[in-house]
This record gives structure tokens, sequence and C-alpha cells, in this order.
């Protein structure tokens, strides 16, 4: 499998999502044998829809799936409790991370619950968010939760 270049079709959606004045967070989920299922962006900033993070439109633009115990979920972004907690309730069984660095996410969690975790430490996502949490802190805090400014 070549993370790499499934984090491209996830990066692709991030920098769309900045581009558009929202959190560049992109996902896309993958079947077992590589195959693209579904891609998609944090738009909570563009459809005013809070529920919208990269991961969830991702799935949801998957479609149903009879199990995803075997599908790759790839993120520009460690998840958040909120992601996280879709990927433990439908038992994705790995996820792939682009970065860590800006904001640690709960794969410990995961990991506890037997999801493998890839975590590629990409300088391209490492930047791209430091970007956007350095030009948009108040967006980025809430959309994590915390207070800010």
């Amino acid at each position: 499998m070549n993370y790499t270049e499934m984090l491209a079709v996830a990066f692709a959606e991030a920098q769309a999502g900045f581009e558009e004045g929202g959190v560049p967070v992109g996902a896309a989920l993958f079947a077992a044998d590589g195959k693209l299922l579904g891609r998609g962006r944090n738009r909570r900033v563009q459809d005013n829809d809070p529920s919208v993070h990269g991961e969830t439109d991702a799935f949801r633009k998957a479609g149903r799936q009879t199990s995803y115990r075997d599908k790759i979920l790839v993120t520009t972004l460690a998840p958040c409790w909120y992601c996280s907690g879709l990927i433990r309730q439908f038992n994705i069984g790995t996820v792939v991370v682009g970065e860590s660095v800006n904001f640690a996410g709960h794969l410990d969690w995961l990991r506890e619950a037997g999801v493998k975790i890839v975590e590629l430490n990409d300088s391209a996502c490492i930047d791209l968010m430091s970007r956007f949490i350095a030009q948009s802190p108040r967006i980025w805090f809430e959309d994590i939760g915390e207070d800010c400014c």
C-alpha cells in the first residue's frame, strides 16, 4: 500500500479547503485494495455546518459499506474526538495520519481500540496547518473546541 500516494488525495482536499478560507483538513477513505471510496475536507466554515470535518465528509461521500474493518482512512491531521469517535463507531481498521505535530489528536485512544495507526509526519501537512493556525487562530480553536485569543 502506498500511503504517500493516498495522502496526496487527502492533501489536495486540505489545500482546497485552505484556499476556500476553511480549516485545511482533508481526508479520503480507501478500500483494502487501495480503491478510493470517498474524499472530502473540513467545510464547517464554508457550509456553516460544524459537523463537516474532513474525515466525516470523506466517510459520507464513500457511501454505505457493509464493513469498515478493512478500510483505510487517510487524514492530513490527527483526528479530533468527533472524528475519532466515528472511526471507533464504525470500526475502521487503519488510519493514516499526515501529521500530529500541530494537533496530537487521540491516536492512543484509537490504538487502544485496535486501530492500526500510521503516522507519516508529512512536512507539507505540517506547514499548511501551521500557516492556517497563524492566520486564523479563532477559527482553529473554535474547530478543536478550545478557547482562544
